[in-house]
């Protein structure tokens, strides 16, 4: 029994040491001593051009663990016809190995009573392709300055949070194989589910950090597109000489929005959130001066009572 409690002592350090173990290097992703000398290193080195990789070090120093990044970007377009903009673009994922999270397409009237469609999708593409894939989304409009209204990518470095995760899993895997051999050797009961509940905890941690590895795996390697697409008649303004009626209109229903949005937030702040605070709030209060009324009352009509019964007692003594 003293061995076993030693050996889960020393098991246990070990376990509460990973949050704080050093970042491990990731053998998937380090960086070559020199020139490419594999398929995979020049893999490497073309996605280094998107930023999804970087070969780049410091003179003097060691190659440094190769960065990964997730890439993402959100772009907004004008086309003729939207419907058919959207099977251009699901065709072009397809075609570099990319899938459809989600798509959309639906219709709305204006005053005069056009219909205006209106595309939304989110495509995952191949890291390495994404800046070719938004050129040749772009290249479904008329006129790029004008048609493209926005466009925005991102990227966000988690090399960091990856190594760490890799880190830790080698000392949860570490500390499981300790302790299966523990429990290959413990004899009393009490023991042997002592370590069995260790190992299912440290199982479970197991899985967990291997599901937050292959997030960060799949996220750089699949960056995510969102596309609106919308149709040039639901942008194109009516103007009278230099004066845009419409877009002025845009403008004031938009204004409208955001305020009967922000007076609906408000009432249901109110009705969900203060009023029930405030009723739970006061009931002690109330409580508390329904207490304090009643002790009152029977002060008041204990006085008057014995005020009574001293006058009725001075009138006797004076007959």
């Amino acid at each position: 029994m003293k061995r076993v409690a030693i050996s889960l002592l020393v098991l246990m350090l070990l376990y509460t040491g990973c949050a704080s173990a050093p970042p491990a290097m990731v053998e998937n992703y380090a960086a070559p001593a020199g020139a490419p000398s594999t398929q995979m290193d020049m893999e490497k080195a073309e996605v280094a051009a998107d930023g999804v990789y970087s070969n780049e070090s410091i003179p003097g120093q060691a190659s440094p663990v190769d960065q990964l990044v997730i890439q993402n970007a959100n772009l907004s377009i004008v086309v003729a016809d939207p419907a058919t903009a959207m099977d251009a673009i699901v065709k072009m994922t397809e075609e570099v190995k990319g899938y459809i999270v989600d798509s959309n397409i639906y219709k709305s009237r204006n005053d005069n009573g056009l219909e205006l469609p209106e595309a939304h999708l989110t495509i995952r593409v191949p890291a390495e392709t994404l800046t070719s894939t938004l050129e040749k989304i772009k290249s479904l409009v008329q006129d790029p300055a004008v048609d493209v209204l926005s466009e925005n990518r991102t990227g966000q470095n988690v090399t960091k949070e990856y190594t760490d995760q890799k880190s830790r899993l080698k000392n949860l895997e570490d500390a499981e194989a300790q302790l299966r051999e523990i429990l290959a050797s413990a004899t009393r009961t009490e023991d042997v589910i002592t370590i069995f509940n260790q190992l299912t905890q440290i199982r479970e941690q197991i899985e967990v950090t291997k599901g937050q590895i292959k997030y960060y795996e799949e996220s750089a390697a699949m960056s995510a597109v969102e596309i609106t697409i919308q149709s040039k008649a639901a942008v194109a303004p009516l103007t009278i000489g230099s004066w845009q009626p419409a877009g002025v209109a845009r403008d004031a229903i938009q204004a409208l929005i955001n305020a009967v949005k922000f007076f609906a937030n408000a009432g249901i702040w109110i009705v969900l959130f203060f009023v029930p605070v405030i009723i739970i709030l006061l009931i002690p209060i109330v409580i508390l001066y329904l207490i304090i009324r009643a002790i009152t009352r029977r002060n008041k009509a204990k006085k008057l009572a014995e005020s009574q019964a001293s006058t009725v007692m001075e009138e006797k003594k004076k007959e």
